[in-house]
């Protein structure tokens, strides 16, 4: 193999992640950015849950990207842990599709592809057209930069130097171990599985050797998960531990397939003349048929994560500052322990109402300098609240005092409330991080009606916690009910008067529903804490 040999490798190479990178991301903006949405709401039924993973691994060409997602809910406490089983299953099942696509024969019409992208991205202005010229572009450039790497590599299938280490892989652990390093360090199994199609084609890899690197590029894939898990809570460390287990036992299952049964077989002479189908079908049974044979036990995968990884009780005595770990029962123990559960809450809503005026802040100032902060106290804030909800339930299990478990009950309520208030701030701060990406300038009408809702927000933060202010709290919230429905017909207006953008316009009617929602919380917690008895 000389040196044209091995740039044209690396040229493919680049060019086949660039196209796989370029269609992911076509598909994902004219798809709408609602993914995330549809993951958090379609997870309660398992079958949903496997089909939700599925479908949004399918749209963004990327497992670990939905598995990295997932294990953000779940250190948010937005989905739990058994929801999120469901979800990482599909999305093992979604990243085969990538692998079925290459093994699609259409090298010949990839240029055509490559070059309507071009045309649709470069010649017409339309948002939404540019994305779709984005995907055919990606998908062209996909095909040609496979067309490329199994070229390049032709020569090898003459090497018997290189044979003979191709042929090692039939050796099931030294197989396993190279896909899942290589998987590992290029972060992507999509891609990972894409050269080994590559070699196949180039007849340089047998399929006898290739399924033994395909199971350890399943295994190689847990690795962008398990980095996303650091610094989170336990919880999401146990949701990348399921999605590395679920890996194992599939490779497991497997291997021992292959060793005692004609199972590559089988595979190749259903496509005896394509080997890039054969790794794409075996590639996609490996995971349907892994998610079948698991479906059943995914709540005894959430067992194993919990045995595992056990909760710790010295990161709650960290986290809080009044409340400890020690719950006395006793005379005078529940009076004690309520009053530093409410003082716990108090902090934890100081937090959240800081992060809500800084996201409005940064939207009117257009900076977003505060990004680290706000971001350390919403993961605090989700901490807080997961360690006062499991303070609570263990006092309410115990307590027999009708006002005592009422009280906590309210805490409760609102500090649920609090955990969505600071879940609201970060979506606005997103929205300024996107006006700024955008470069969508903020105009008088617009940074006035923002300074009008923080304003409101303020004077809700006063009075909520206040039982003599809830009249005014009631008020309040009918106030950001109408300032939103105004200001959305202020917004409707400019648009038709072109005083502003339609991309403007979609950023600020999702800000409008981040501060109808903040009113409606604040609110709940005011009602909440009229209830509580001091």
């Amino acid at each position: 193999m000389g040196l044209i040999e091995i740039a044209t490798l690396i040229g493919g190479l680049s060019l086949f992640l660039l196209g796989m990178n370029q269609m992911g991301d076509g598909l994902e903006k004219a798809c709408g950015n609602k993914m995330k949405g549809i993951l958090e709401k379609l997870t309660s039924n398992r079958i949903v849950g496997v089909l939700a993973g599925m479908i949004i691994t399918m749209i963004i060409q990327s497992s670990s990207a939905t598995t990295v997602m997932t294990v953000g809910f779940v250190s948010a406490n937005m989905m739990s842990l058994s929801q999120a089983v469901w979800v990482i299953m599909g999305a093992n099942i979604g990243t085969t599709i990538t692998g079925q696509l290459v093994a699609l024969d259409i090298g010949i019409i990839a240029p055509i592809f490559a070059m309507t992208g071009v045309i649709m991205m470069v010649f017409i202005k339309k948002s939404i057209i540019n994305e779709i010229g984005k995907i055919f572009c990606g998908f062209g450039i996909l095909f040609i930069g496979m067309d490329m790497m199994s070229s390049s590599m032709m020569p090898l299938r003459d090497s018997e130097a290189f044979i003979g280490m191709m042929s090692k892989f039939e050796n099931p652990f030294l197989g396993i171990l190279v896909g899942a390093i290589f998987t590992a360090i290029i972060q992507s199994s999509s891609a990972s599985v894409g050269i080994l199609q590559a070699l196949a084609i180039s007849g340089v890899v047998k399929l006898e050797g290739a399924v033994f690197v395909l199971f350890g590029q399943n295994i190689g894939t847990c690795v962008t998960a398990l980095l996303a898990t650091i610094g989170t809570n336990r919880a999401a460390k146990r949701t990348s531990l399921i999605h590395f287990t679920f890996n194992i036992i599939g490779t497991v299952v497997f291997t021992i397939i292959c060793l005692v049964t004609p199972f590559t077989e089988l595979i190749i002479n259903i496509t005896p003349s394509n080997p890039a189908q054969q790794i794409a079908n075996v590639h996609t049974i490996f995971n349907i048929v892994t998610t079948l044979l698991l479906l059943p036990f995914g709540l005894w995968l959430v067992r194993f994560a919990e045995y595992v990884l056990p909760d710790k009780d010295e990161d709650e005595k960290r986290l809080f500052i009044y409340l400890d770990n020690d719950i006395n029962i006793g005379i005078g123990g529940s009076a004690i322990h309520l009053e530093n559960t409410r003082l716990e809450i108090n902090r934890m809503y100081q937090i959240a109402c800081e992060n809500i005026l800084i996201s409005f802040d940064s939207i009117i100032s257009s900076n977003c300098s505060k990004e680290k902060t706000i971001f350390d106290q919403e993961d605090l804030v989700d901490r807080l609240n997961g360690a006062i909800t499991k303070q609570i339930s263990k006092c309410l299990s115990h307590e027999s005092n009708h006002i005592t478990s009422l009280n906590y009950s309210s805490y409760l309520i609102i500090s649920n409330n609090i955990e969505r208030l600071s879940d609201h701030s970060m979506n606005l701060f997103e929205h300024a991080h996107e006006l700024i990406d955008k470069k969508i300038i903020i105009n008088e009408h617009f940074k006035s009606e923002l300074i009008h809702m923080r304003n409101v927000c303020q004077e809700m933060i006063d009075v909520v916690m206040n039982k003599d202010s809830f009249t005014r709290s009631v008020e309040l919230e009918k106030q950001t009910d109408e300032m939103t429905r105004n200001y959305r017909d202020n917004m409707l207006t400019r648009l038709k008067a072109n005083i502003c953008t339609a991309e403007g316009a979609l950023i600020y009617s999702s800000i409008l529903i981040d501060f109808e929602r903040i009113g409606d919380h604040f609110l709940n917690i005011a009602e909440a804490y009229l209830k509580i008895s001091l």
